[in-house]
């Protein structure tokens, strides 16, 4: 029997026992094994804690030994409460196994878990599940997680109560981020904020995977914010800290790619929500102070700031010697300048 979406939801929460069990299957593993880890801790608890109600197997156990399985299924222990057999990357050779299994099946034996990878509609293991009246299937996508499962793997990470402009922060970060990672992210979330009423776009920022160094961020707020006069004083740290030209290069000329990708996308929404549609969105207080930067940043200014950046880029890659970090230095306060003389109009 398949199961939608929503239904999907609701069984991995409350597990229908009076089943005999469950084919969970799609391409993605780290969302395979989220959503096994789930279903049985909600049948037997922590699989740590019920160790004497659960059982555990791979396909490669099965094919050498098809008998293990019903054994498993049948098997009763001496602590009460229900009992779970999982097989792990089952394939379409195992679907005459499973099949024995599932018309033996009888109330009272353990509830079948079984775990695959990508099938084809085709596919023997597929149908079996998909056909039996007494057994689910259900597909997992690689879609990213919708509002109800980010509140669910929220409140289930101990992440406390959010603002809303923090909950559209998450919300998009999910969206670009692989499942496990936002789990991980998540988890960090819940011990930064631990102790607190809620939390604020401050702490996903803080928490929030970053993709610039974070020795090149004065200098790139220095050159965004227009700041020409601190840029020399800058290079200079930077320079005695050991961080390369060619880095700092590489930094600005990320951000003013961001600041120029979120302007075509705005597509007139607000700043803002510009730069929440970039992928990897901006987040948190660095999504305010680069919505300030665009709507002091007009497209032409953008472009000759990347066409600066750019040929400094091609400049300190060639072949001739130059100094490489007066000649940033001096791109940069060019490109501060551009701001700057739209600033004093």
């Amino acid at each position: 029997m398949k199961l939608g979406t929503r239904e999907a939801r609701s069984f991995f929460a409350r597990p229908d026992t009076r089943m005999s069990g469950v084919l969970i299957y799609g391409p993605d593993a780290m969302r395979i094994a989220l959503k096994r880890q789930e279903l049985v801790a909600a049948l037997i608890g922590p699989e740590g804690e019920a160790e004497m109600r659960f059982a555990r197997m791979t396909g490669v156990d099965l094919r050498s030994d098809p008998a293990r399985l019903q054994d498993a299924l049948r098997a009763s222990g001496f602590f009460p409460g229900q009992r779970a057999v999982l097989v792990e990357d089952a394939t379409d050779g195992l679907a005459a196994t499973m099949q024995e299994a599932l018309e033996a099946w009888a109330p009272g034996d353990g509830f079948l878990v079984v775990t695959a990878g990508q099938l084809t509609p085709r596919g023997a293991l597929r149908k079996l599940f998909e056909a039996s009246k007494k057994a689910y299937a259900i597909a997992i996508y690689a879609d990213p997680p919708d509002r109800g499962e980010i509140e669910t793997m929220m409140t289930k990470a101990g992440v406390p109560r959010r603002r809303r402009e923090a909950m559209g922060d998450v919300e998009a970060l999910s969206r670009v981020l692989d499942l496990g990672d936002f789990q991980q992210f998540l988890e960090k979330l819940a011990l930064y904020a631990h102790g607190q009423d809620e939390v604020n776009g401050e702490d996903i920022a803080a928490v929030a995977p970053v993709s610039t160094e974070a020795d090149a961020d004065a200098v790139v707020a220095a050159v965004a914010g227009r700041h020409v006069t601190a840029l020399p004083k800058l290079m200079a740290r930077m320079a005695a800290q050991g961080v390369a030209p060619v880095t700092l290069l590489i930094a600005v000329t990320r951000h003013f790619r961001q600041l120029h990708g979120a302007q075509a996308l705005s597509g007139g929404a607000s700043p803002d929500e510009a730069l929440g549609r970039l992928r990897p969105p901006v987040v948190g207080p660095r999504r305010r102070v680069m919505a300030d930067q665009l709507r002091s940043w007009s497209p032409p200014m953008l472009e000759a700031a990347l066409k600066e950046l750019v040929d400094t880029d091609l400049a300190i890659r060639s072949a001739r010697r130059l100094p490489d970090a007066a000649f940033l230095e001096r791109a940069l306060v060019r490109v501060a300048m551009i701001g700057a003389r739209q600033g004093a109009r």
